[in-house]
């Protein structure tokens, strides 16, 4: 009877199906994300949004810092694969054109 006390409406209806997407989770399928460093131009995302139809969003990644790993949110650009893959590249450019690198 322990058991059934920890039950709720509905639960008896629920089952747990490993093959379960959530419409979150579908929305997402078959996306990808460039994830931005801090201190990427918002003039030079807004471009490679716009050039390659991303869309932005934001993730919690773990990053090092001195002592210890702490959760941050980042900045990526989601889309498909041959986008982030050339947004990437765009975003690349413009960061050397933008501070004179030329390595």
């Amino acid at each position: 009877m322990a058991d059934d006390d920890n039950k709720y409406v509905g639960d008896e209806f629920e089952e747990e199906d490993e093959n379960f997407v959530d419409e979150e989770a579908q929305e997402i399928e078959g996306l990808y994300d460039l994830v931005l460093p801090p201190g990427v131009p918002q003039k030079v995302i807004m471009e490679a949004m716009q050039e390659f139809n991303l869309e932005s969003t934001i993730r919690k990644y773990g990053v090092k810092t001195r002592d210890e790993i702490e959760d941050e949110n980042l900045l990526v650009l989601r889309g498909e694969l041959d986008a982030v893959n050339n947004a990437q590249i765009f975003i690349y450019n413009k960061m050397k054109e933008l501070y004179n690198y030329s390595g």
